[in-house]
């Protein structure tokens, strides 16, 4: 494999130097997370605000959906190897990727729609159908994103590419995720005034995410090709947890990720919050979104500089760093814009390189299975990224509903409503556990994981002098 150019400049990551598979892959598979990503972030991050602002639920109905979205998503996440098990041992036509891949994304369109559609039904008949849409709607995404990022480590085995790919597909998502949240609150509040209802101002909304994600999910699925092919072995059920369980800095990562997922959910999620009854603006939320996205965007942007430039471990500690106080000054920010601006631009462009590094390490942890196991498995390795995004919505689901609850928020009509206690208890949720949270998962990182590039050279290496061997023995065969 030829190796790629030295990262130079920002317009380097932009638009890959390199033309053919690789080039093609990277537009491909990025412009596939646009639309996803919508719709992940609609329910990921505001399905608790479209419950309580919208359908305006009791807070008995909240705290039996915080049970159910807790308990839902923890069995979901521990049920993702299972899908990455199905999905590396399928052999199709079109590659073991694409029709999950195909199939999930036109699933998940559905049960979007028909999440946020109007069920009439109240009380507990309410949660019994919301146990059903949300189920589909888990599985469906299950299916989906574990061939879809299960696919990453086969576009390349080159870290430069792979950063490459990342970076494009990351800073797709963050457009879809931020593009989002940007026009929730003006995009719904045009669509109440012309179809005179909240809540068909949100089932508008998802009918256009969903189109969206089908429209770019079907671009990744026409251009992307394969380039690791892998072995063709298969891994029997009885199997699966041994190929996780063995590879250590898979789990070593996906621990650190839990925790510092968690903490950046339960803040993200608690924005919109944040602005209508603590700031006392929601007009604001917009402008407060759009500096986090274009934060976001730079992170990941100059991510490839600052890797070439420092290596991976010197990148993370920065990036914490820059959380870590961007978390410090929210917290004393007050009603001060530009103080929280500043938080945000400090908050949001650590946690870009986060994500990245964090897509990177699972990556290279394939590698790692294949090299001290005898066998490659893309899908079940790559499941421990949707498991850590599910265990972390999980978690922060649960800090949300008892928040919203605590605070007094899920009953408050304006910001004149919340007590002082409750504005500490909020902000203590928002701000201060997800600061411990970050630190606790870099102390993790720095001490456990091992696959810095030097190493990862190296088992690179070694495996391809075993591929060689093996050919040669094919051959005499």
């Amino acid at each position: 494999m030829t190796e790629p150019a030295a990262v130079g400049s920002v317009a380097d990551i932009v638009l890959p130097p390199r033309s053919g598979p690789y080039r093609r892959n990277a537009w491909g598979f990025g412009l596939g997370t646009l639309g996803r990503d919508m719709a992940a972030t609609m329910v990921s991050m505001f399905l608790l605000v479209y419950l309580t602002e919208v359908v305006q639920v009791s807070n008995a109905v909240l705290a039996a959906i915080t049970v159910v979205l807790v308990v839902m998503r923890l069995f979901d996440a521990v049920n993702d190897p299972v899908m990455g098990l199905v999905v590396d041992n399928t052999r199709t036509r079109w590659g073991k990727f694409k029709p999950w891949i195909a199939g999930g994304a036109l699933a998940w369109a559905a049960a979007t729609v028909v999440m946020f559609s109007d069920w009439g039904v109240e009380g507990p008949l309410f949660v019994v159908v919301f146990v059903i849409v949300y189920l589909l709607w888990e599985v469906a995404y299950t299916v989906n994103d574990i061939s879809y990022y299960g696919m990453l480590p086969s576009l390349s085995r080159n870290q430069i590419e792979r950063e490459r790919i990342g970076v494009v597909a990351r800073v797709c998502a963050n457009i879809g995720i931020f593009g989002f949240v940007i026009g929730l609150v003006p995009i719904t509040s045009a669509l109440e005034d012309l179809l005179s209802s909240a809540q068909s101002a949100w089932l508008a909304l998802a009918v256009a995410v969903a189109v969206i994600l089908l429209v770019f999910q079907t671009i990744t699925l026409v251009t992307t090709k394969e380039q690791i092919a892998g072995e063709r072995v298969h891994t029997p059920l009885r199997e699966l947890f041994s190929v996780i369980a063995r590879n250590d800095q898979l789990l070593w990562v996906t621990l650190a990720m839990v925790l510092f997922m968690t903490g950046y959910t339960v803040t993200t999620s608690l924005g919109l919050y944040y602005f209508t009854y603590i700031y006392g603006d929601v007009g604001m939320y917009p402008v407060f979104a759009a500096i986090l996205g274009v934060s976001q965007i730079g992170g990941l942007l100059l991510f490839p500089l600052a890797s070439a430039k420092l290596g991976r471990r010197r990148v993370h500690l920065l990036a914490t760093v820059s959380c870590a106080v961007g978390y410090v000054v929210f917290l004393f920010a007050g009603t001060s814009m530009l103080f929280i601006g500043i938080a945000g631009v400090l908050l949001f462009a650590g946690q870009a390189f986060i994500q990245l590094l964090m897509m990177m390490f699972i990556a290279d942890s394939v590698e790692y299975g294949q090299w001290k196991l005898g066998r490659r498995n893309e899908s079940v390795t790559f499941s421990l990224q949707p498991f850590i995004y599910k265990a972390a919505s999980a978690l922060a689901s649960g800090a949300i509903g008892v928040t919203l609850i605590l605070s007094g928020i899920n009953d408050a009509e304006s910001a004149a409503d919340v007590t002082d206690a409750g504005v500490l208890a909020f902000k203590i949720a928002m701000m201060v556990v997800p600061l411990v949270l970050v630190v606790v998962s870099w102390l993790i990182l720095a001490r456990r994981y091992r696959l810095d590039e030097t190493r990862y050279a190296q088992i690179v290496a070694d495996l391809r002098q075993r591929e060689s061997a093996q050919e040669v023995r094919d051959g005499e065969s």
